[in-house]
């Protein structure tokens, strides 16, 4: 709920702690800055010169719920689960989407409270009752974050854009951010046959260059495993994913018709784990 979360989030104008209106208004800050609160359960800090443009839309965030529902990734699941530090009190899910894996680290850690962040209302509809204690804010990745300095002991980060400075920042002196991205074995059944964007060789090797200066990197771990897709899955897979802005659905539905059924997909990913010291 947004009350749970509140006493970590900070106005996005000026930096100061925000405070929820007597019965749920607005949130507001000692400068007099005002956000709504969406009937839906979330608040939206985006700034007024903000763009959602590259934000999940209604069909991308449905197929999303259907394919996560569904249990496909349910062992990404449970790996961040098992690696999340057992003593977090507030976890923070940057790129939350509909609040799936932020639910799964919550059952894990029942004295935790959970923030779910995305710049995508569509999803944070769903993510502000994805569990009891998750509070969804829409924000942008790129831009300061809606949250006060050192205040979340841990950040998830899963197929989601990651802002090292701003990261470093809301965490703890120790804090943890747990991140998860595709290798290139990842859907790598569909990207010849669909014609779906494949995973750079060198995805990981950014991934610490890009967040190298701010944090320590702790160590990684590959999980990969098997998946038996009947077609409809496999284009939820297709639709929830950055495939989805480049993809004729016609053709899309030609070439999913031609693949075996069920058809044997190859999930893979690479969970890596970094601190603040």
């Amino acid at each position: 709920m947004l009350q749970d979360i509140v006493e970590y989030l900070a106005c996005p104008h000026c930096g100061q702690p925000l405070a929820l209106a007597d019965g749920g208004g607005p949130l507001h800050c000692p400068a007099r800055h005002t956000f709504d609160v969406a009937r839906q359960g979330y608040a939206n800090l985006l700034p007024g010169d903000a763009h959602t443009g590259t934000g999940d839309t209604a069909a991308m965030v449905a197929a999303r719920q259907e394919f996560l529902g569904a249990g496909h990734y349910a062992p990404i699941a449970a790996a961040l689960a098992g690696a999340v530090p057992r003593d977090s009190d507030c976890v923070a899910d940057l790129g939350a989407g509909t609040g799936y894996y932020l639910a799964a680290v919550l059952e894990a850690l029942p004295q935790a409270r959970g923030l779910a962040l995305d710049i995508s209302k569509f999803a944070l509809r769903r993510a502000a009752r994805s569990h009891p204690r998750t509070g969804a804010v829409v924000c942008d990745a790129w831009r300061p974050l809606p949250l006060r300095d050192r205040s979340v002991s841990a950040v998830l980060n899963v197929f989601a854009p990651r802002n090292g400075p701003e990261i470093r920042r809301v965490l703890r002196p120790g804090g943890t951010l747990l991140v998860v991205a595709p290798t290139p074995r990842h859907l790598g059944e569909l990207v010849g046959e669909l014609g779906l964007l494949g995973v750079d060789d060198r995805k990981q090797e950014r991934l610490s260059a890009t967040l190298g200066p701010h944090l320590e990197y702790q160590g990684s771990s590959e999980h990969t495993f098997p998946m038996l897709l009947d077609h409809p899955a496999v284009r939820t897979v297709v639709d929830m994913g950055p495939s989805a802005w480049h993809t004729d659905p016609a053709e899309l539905d030609r070439r999913i018709a031609a693949l075996p059924l069920p058809a044997p997909v190859t999930a893979s990913v690479t969970l890596s784990a970094f601190t603040r010291s």
